[in-house]
C-alpha cells in the first residue's frame, strides 16, 4: 500500500531512465488499484509488464471492495499476485480462497503469481517443506496452464533477514519437485520461482545465481528507483 497514481507514474517514469536499455530481465511492476490505470497509460509503447496485487475470484456481482479479472484485463494487466504472506496472516486468506483466485485467474487470461512460504515458527520446528508443499497442493489443484511461484520466507520479509542463497536454493528445488509431481507437463516445465524474502541489491546476484532461483518478487527495495534498478540491471547481467 505505497504510492499514490502521481507518485507511482513519476517513480515508473525514473525507473525507465535508469534501466534503459530493457536488456534481458523481464521487469514486471504491481501498484495499488488506484494507481494502475495511472500506470497503464505511462507503461504503454515499453516493454515494462504490468500487475496487480491481488484479485477477487469473482467475475463481477455483490463484493463491495473486490476487483474482478475482466477489471484488470481491461487496463492491460496481465500478471496478479495472490496469496501474499500478507494476505494470508493480516486478512487470513485460506488456501481454499486462494485456489478459487488461481482459477478466476487463469480463467481471466492473468498470470498468477502464487505465494508460498513459512513462518518462522515452521521453520524453526523443521515444517518448512511440509507448510509449502501443502500451500503448493491446494493452490494448484487441477490447474493446467503456467504459473509463477515466489517463495517467501515469511520469517525474512521486512526483518532485515534474508534466507542464505544456499537454503533459499534448497527450498526452489523443493518448490520445483513438487510442482513437477502435482501439476500437468507444461505447467511444470514453464515454471517460474521467484524469491521473495527481502532481495536487495546487496544480496540480489547471490541469490539470482542460483540454479533455481529464476526471479525475484521485490518488496522494500522496489520502492527505491535505484535500488530496483540496480536490482535490475543485476538480473539482466546473469546469463
Amino acid at each position: 500500500m505505497n504510492k499514490t497514481p502521481g507518485e507511482a507514474v513519476e517513480f515508473i517514469g525514473q525507473l525507465l531512465v535508469e534501466i534503459q536499455p530493457l536488456e534481458a530481465a523481464t521487469v514486471l511492476v504491481c501498484p495499488p488499484f488506484t494507481a494502475i490505470a495511472a500506470v497503464s497509460n505511462r507503461l504503454e509503447d515499453t516493454r515494462m509488464l504490468l500487475g496487480a496485487q491481488n484479485v477477487h475470484w469473482e467475475r463481477d456481482g455483490a463484493f463491495t471492495g473486490e476487483i474482478s479479472p475482466p477489471m484488470l484485463r481491461d487496463l492491460f494487466v496481465t500478471h496478479v499476485i495472490i496469496g501474499h504472506s500478507e494476505r494470508r496472516t493480516i486478512f487470513h486468506e485460506t488456501d481454499e480462497e486462494i485456489h478459487k483466485k488461481i482459477l478466476s485467474a487463469v480463467s481471466g487470461g492473468l498470470m498468477p503469481i502464487l505465494c508460498v512460504g513459512e513462518n518462522l515458527s515452521d521453520r524453526e520446528k523443521g515444517r518448512h517443506f511440509t507448510v509449502v508443499q501443502t500451500q503448493l497442493e491446494a493452490a494448484l489443484k487441477g490447474i493446467k496452464e503456467p504459473v509463477i511461484i515466489a517463495y517467501e520466507p515469511i520469517w525474512a520479509i521486512g526483518t532485515g533477514q534474508t534466507a542464505t542463497p544456499e537454503l533459499a536454493q534448497e527450498m526452489h528445488a523443493h518448490i520445483r519437485k513438487i510442482v513437477a509431481q502435482i501439476a500437468d507437463g507444461p505447467v511444470a516445465r514453464e515454471v517460474r520461482i521467484l524469491y521473495g524474502g527481502s532481495m536487495k541489491a546487496a544480496n540480489a546476484k547471490d541469490l539470482l545465481m542460483q540454479p533455481d532461483i529464476d526471479g525475484g518478487l521485490i518488496g522494500g527495495a522496489s520502492l527505491s528507483v535505484q535500488e530496483f534498478a540496480t536490482i535490475i540491471k543485476i538480473a539482466s547481467s546473469i546469463e
